[in-house]
């Protein structure tokens, strides 16, 4: 493992600046790559992995780990993620995205997220269809991509129209219950840092995109478990009836025993063959190439 290349990653770039990359996260990685977790993000990055197959299917997936927010599972829903991902012929792209706090305000992961699409065009990855991975927070901020950009915000460089994308995979998020007002949990306190509260109230994915109309949002593949601890399941719903809404095609599956964040490695439960339902589901579409 390079310290200018903590993942082994094909190819890591920085998100806004020339900048090395030392300094700009901080990353636990004292139990393997495959479980590193980033704590602390200054300045973002993006790594790439390139298809592990003999030839590669053309298409690009920009994989959103989750964390709640306040740090990010680089590892079991990123690089993880990638591996799986590049198996099947993808370009596999994991962000390292900053955290919404004092420092950075609500809307960075946002900023972050549409930036990362952004470079897949300037560094040559515009050919074939683009996607997007998000799990738990992460399937949050994929989501967020199928809104437009909340106007209480100021970011010239990220407002503008929806970016566009070909297909989704989303899990276990919370896309609307920790909004203030939306909660399942009668009085729940509010989240902190504050700005992490900012960003669910403002970004609610389900109800932002039902009047948007065909083609602004993607056939989505949708996953969860029923008997979530952490998510409650009615996200799954609200997600899946907000999609249909927009006239764009939902696959959803509900397993009725799963922890949250399952992931790719918990083993021993039905939830265990979600990646290879999603894997013909992707195939039926032609997101496979």
């Amino acid at each position: 493992m390079s310290s200018s290349n903590p993942l082994n990653a094909d190819y890591a770039w920085p998100l806004y600046d020339d900048e090395p990359i030392e300094g700009a996260f901080v990353l636990d990685t004292a139990n393997g790559i495959d479980k590193a977790v980033a704590t602390s993000v200054t300045r973002p990055w993006l790594f790439g992995f390139k298809p592990t197959t003999r030839t590669s299917n053309g298409r690009n997936v920009l994989i959103l780990g989750g964390g709640g927010y306040i740090e990010l599972m680089v590892g079991r829903e990123g690089v993880q993620v990638a591996r799986w991902l590049a198996g099947l012929g993808f370009h596999a792209f994991v962000l390292i995205h900053r955290f919404p706090n004092k420092e950075t305000g609500s809307q960075a992961p946002v900023d972050d997220a549409r930036r990362a699409l952004e470079m897949f065009d300037e560094k040559g990855f515009d050919e074939g269809c683009k996607g997007v991975c998000g799990l738990s927070s992460g399937g949050h901020l994929a989501a967020s991509l199928y809104s437009t950009y909340p106007t209480s915000w100021s970011n010239p460089d990220a407002e503008g129209g929806v970016p566009y994308l070909d297909f989704a995979i989303i899990g276990y998020a919370p896309i609307s219950t920790n909004a203030k007002g939306r909660q399942i949990i009668a009085n729940k306190p509010a989240l902190e840092p504050p700005e992490k509260q900012a960003l669910y109230d403002t970004v609610q994915p389900d109800i932002q995109l039902e009047s948007r109309g065909p083609g602004s949002v993607p056939p989505t593949f949708v996953v969860y478990a029923g008997n979530d601890p952490v998510v409650p399941v009615v996200n799954a719903y609200r997600l899946a009836e907000g999609i249909m809404k927009a006239g764009a095609p939902v696959e959803l599956h509900v397993f009725s025993d799963a922890p949250h964040g399952f992931a790719l490695d918990t083993q021993g439960l039905p939830v265990s063959d979600w990646p290879s339902m999603c894997e013909k589901w992707m195939e039926q579409n032609g997101f496979m190439g």
